[in-house]
């Protein structure tokens, strides 16, 4: 049974794929980088792409479970439907309104905006395993339009809200095939709205009927599933074969855990979680939250208003960044650590001197330029698996430490080892440059190099030629 823990979890990291690039600091709608919109995981209309006016329609994933009887998976969908929000002013003793960009009515103002609603449909638990073929699901997103009257502080109606939304129509696709005690799961998403269902047919109207930061939530019934990113040994050549397209499944929930799966538009590792040290959606994960904080800190009052006059949203974190506590903004500048806990990827200290990186000593000062005398990188070493790692040795990559998605790109990779360097905080940091990477000697030559921890490097080989190939 999926724990409560591990839930609340992967939704926080859906929401967060949800709304990551919704709306962008300073978070008005006049603001340039928020004319054009939207983010990630577009699926738009049948043809939509074709005509260049919207996104592709579809994405799919594959992904492994562990067969048996009764196994099941329960598929989740999960998007942002977008809704116009338009501003109409009532005309004096006429029962009639007309459109405006902004109002302002008993001192709060009201603009006309593009918002958007949460969409979630539980599609119900699946035994691809049990059927033949594939199962297609029907998700039907209805439109509609709701009215908000706006009134004085004399009760009298100065004009009115409308939010519009229009219909559209998906279908989710689950299927599998068994190989060697394991279910290769495919799921795909496809809006399938036409272009006859969309009125005028051009970018607007394309938009309108997409489904806006699409992803899913698997969750595992009598069995679990396999990763994907670090597979046993016995899957690892079926996992080579998954297919994805403009998607990417990842264990999620606790770690350790593997009866949940996020299938993200955004690259992620297994089990990813929001940092403790943030305190709510900034919706743009590409800024640091401190940084992004003290920014909407120093926004003028007639900022503020514009921004809270957006969108709700935007309202809530200009106010929750005006309330925060010093102690919550000091929680965002970083954790202390110890930088004298032992490594645990540096050798026994009781093995013999190897050439290997040095350990900083507390009567070393590291802000003294003398002590850069101790460490060498390249002649320094590193054990791993028993290897020395120094210049020249040849290693495969194996990404695991999360530090850059674009990581993921090099994994298994051949690399050839130029530095081995130690940081003031105990830590070592293997350089390389990767042997199939044409540029490599240039490169090495600007000292433009990928940087791996010990435990994501495999030794291949030590005796390498000028050229970096064992």
């Amino acid at each position: 049974m999926i724990s409560p823990a591990s839930l609340q979890r992967v939704r926080a990291v859906a929401d967060a794929v949800l709304y990551e690039g919704y709306l962008l600091y300073p978070y008005r709608a006049s603001s340039s980088k928020n004319q054009s919109r939207w983010q990630f995981g577009v699926l738009g209309p049948s043809g939509a792409a074709e005509s260049g006016i919207g996104e592709a329609p579809r994405m799919s994933c594959q992904t492994l479970m562990r067969a048996g009887d009764g196994a099941g998976v329960n598929v989740t969908l999960r998007f942002l439907q977008l809704q116009v929000r338009s501003i109409e002013r009532a005309v004096a003793d006429s029962a009639e309104f007309v459109p405006v960009d902004e109002l302002t009515v008993a001192g709060a103002s009201w603009l006309s905006w593009d918002e958007a609603v949460e969409r979630e449909f539980d599609l119900g638990n699946q035994y691809p395993a049990q059927w033949p073929g594939e199962r297609n699901l029907d998700v039907h997103i209805d439109g509609g339009t709701q009215v908000e009257e706006l009134r004085d502080e004399d009760g009298s109606l100065a004009g009115r809200v409308v939010r519009t939304r229009w219909p559209a129509h998906a279908v989710v696709t689950v299927g599998s095939d068994s190989v060697d005690g394991l279910n290769r799961v495919r799921v795909s998403v496809e809006n399938t709205t036409t272009a006859q269902d969309v009125a005028g047919w051009d970018k607007d109207s394309a938009i309108r009927q997409s489904l806006i930061g699409a992803h899913l939530i698997l969750a595992a019934e009598n069995t679990e599933f396999v990763s994907l990113l670090e597979p046993p040994s016995e899957a690892a050549q079926l996992a080579g074969t998954c297919a994805h397209e403009r998607c990417y499944p990842v264990l999620a929930g606790l770690p350790g855990e593997t009866d949940l799966v996020l299938v993200s538009p955004i690259i992620l590792y297994d089990h990813p979680e929001v940092a403790e040290q943030s305190d709510g959606a900034l919706f743009d994960a590409t800024e640091i939250d401190e940084i992004l904080t003290l920014r909407v800190m120093t926004l003028t009052e007639e900022e503020k208003r514009q921004a809270r006059a957006t969108d709700p949203l935007a309202a809530q974190i200009i106010d929750r960044c005006e309330q925060m506590s010093p102690a919550t903004l000091a929680q965002m500048h970083g954790i202390l650590r110890d930088p004298h806990l032992p490594d645990p990827h540096l050798p026994d200290p009781g093995l013999p001197d190897m050439g290997l990186v040095p350990e900083l000593t507390d009567d070393m000062p590291w802000w003294d330029p003398d002590a850069d005398t101790a460490v060498r990188p390249d002649v320094d070493g590193v054990i791993v698996n028993g290897i020395r790692v120094a210049k020249g040795t040849v290693v495969r990559i194996h990404p695991s430490r999360r530090a850059d998605a674009q990581d993921l790109f090099f994994a298994g990779q051949l690399a050839r080892v130029v530095t081995v360097h130690a940081d003031v905080d105990g830590g070592t940091h293997v350089g390389v440059v990767l042997v199939d990477d044409p540029a490599s000697e240039l490169h090495e030559w600007y000292g433009r190099y990928l940087y791996f921890a010990p435990d994501e490097v495999e030794p291949v080989s030590a005796d390498t030629g000028k050229d970096g190939q064992p």
